[in-house]
């Protein structure tokens, strides 16, 4: 019997080179081929015989699209890393015989586009040829469920339901954190400089607590220069040398000693974001708050992870929560991320 050929598309983001290791490593990488376009990790590639990375000229980008054609219909499945690519979604809208064999990995701005995107000409003539698109593909994979019934709510989904950790940034690791002697309360308030962190309104809500001893740790590396810009005038306003932006890229150890120090994160997102930080810090049994209304609010409730609501941030108590530690460190293992990934190459 034939195995199955599966091609992967995506953009080359942070999350895709790690991903591919992971595959050619645990899976045969002969049945596995990864057609992608430029991205902010394209230089963390290795060199495989099954990884095609786009040109960056006119001439080239048309050339990886024709060839991008002609794998879609030889492959036997196709996994979608994201939708944020409207070339790809309009190959598909223009053939859809292809969308049954389709995984589509919701990665979150390309399902939340629909409810934050700016409705302006361009979103309505994406959303023209993303809803058809959205509503026929085969398969849905991620492990919110709550994004999968916001996907048949929004467009109508019909496609089945494939749990998946998606990434290995959301697996629990081992890390080994060293006991600081620190006396401040020390506070992360979002992962980026995304407005869709809403960071002044969280920061907004540490006001009443400006007085204690307390240090705010704002990542703004990447995202809005200009978002950035204004998150940092606010809170140094308010708080003064108790606020800690960063603005550079930081080394991986670094950000892991950063996120060891933390007492309470919090993430003021209204939509499934920032879940590989949410998940390190629940592993390392730090105190969490999120937003009650977002889809990944029940997941944790369901797996019986605590976490505080946003909303009734009161005080700045905090404290290991172990039970978090244990649950995490199940759910997101690699053992369990590699099954996942079984159960989607062999459907």
């Amino acid at each position: 019997m034939r195995s199955k050929k599966i091609l992967h598309v995506a953009e080359c983001d942070k999350f895709i080179p790690p991903f591919i290791d992971f595959v050619n490593k645990h899976f045969e990488p002969t049945k596995h081929e990864f057609m992608l376009t430029g991205g902010m990790s394209s230089g963390n590639l290795k060199n495989c015989v099954n990884v095609h990375l786009s040109g960056e000229s006119k001439l080239l980008k048309l050339k990886h699209y024709f060839s991008l054609i002609l794998k879609m219909h030889q492959a036997d499945k196709v996994i979608l890393h994201g939708l944020f690519n409207i070339k790809i979604v309009q190959i598909l809208f223009f053939a859809p015989w292809l969308l049954k064999k389709c995984c589509w990995v919701i990665w979150g701005g390309d399902l939340y586009t629909y409810q934050f995107g700016l409705r302006n000409k361009k979103w309505l003539i994406n959303e023209f040829f993303r809803r058809p698109v959205i509503k026929k593909i085969g398969h849905l994979v991620t492990y919110i469920e709550g994004d999968i019934a916001l996907a048949r709510k929004w467009y109508g989904a019909t496609g089945k339901y494939q749990e998946c950790l998606m990434y290995t940034s959301n697996l629990y690791k081992e890390y080994e954190v060293s006991e600081s002697k620190k006396t401040s309360i020390n506070i992360q308030v979002g992962n980026s400089a995304d407005p869709s962190n809403n960071h002044i309104e969280a920061l907004e809500k540490l006001l009443p607590f400006k007085e204690r001893d307390i240090c705010i740790f704002v990542p703004l590396s990447y995202g809005s220069k200009e978002y950035a810009k204004q998150v940092i005038t606010q809170g140094k306003e308010w708080f003064g040398d108790k606020f800690k932006p960063f603005t550079e890229f930081m080394p991986f150890e670094q950000y892991l000693s950063l996120l060891g120090s933390i007492d309470i994160a919090i993430f003021n997102h209204k939509r499934q974001q920032a879940m590989g930080n949410t998940i390190a810090l629940l592993g390392l049994g730090k105190t969490v708050y999120l937003r009650s209304d977002t889809s990944q609010w029940p997941f944790f409730e369901m797996k019986g992870i605590k976490i505080g609501d946003i909303e009734k941030l009161n005080s700045l108590d905090s404290q290991k929560i172990t039970g978090n530690v244990e649950i995490v460190k199940a759910y997101f293992s690699p053992e369990n991320y590699k099954k996942q990934l079984t159960q989607l190459f062999d459907y």
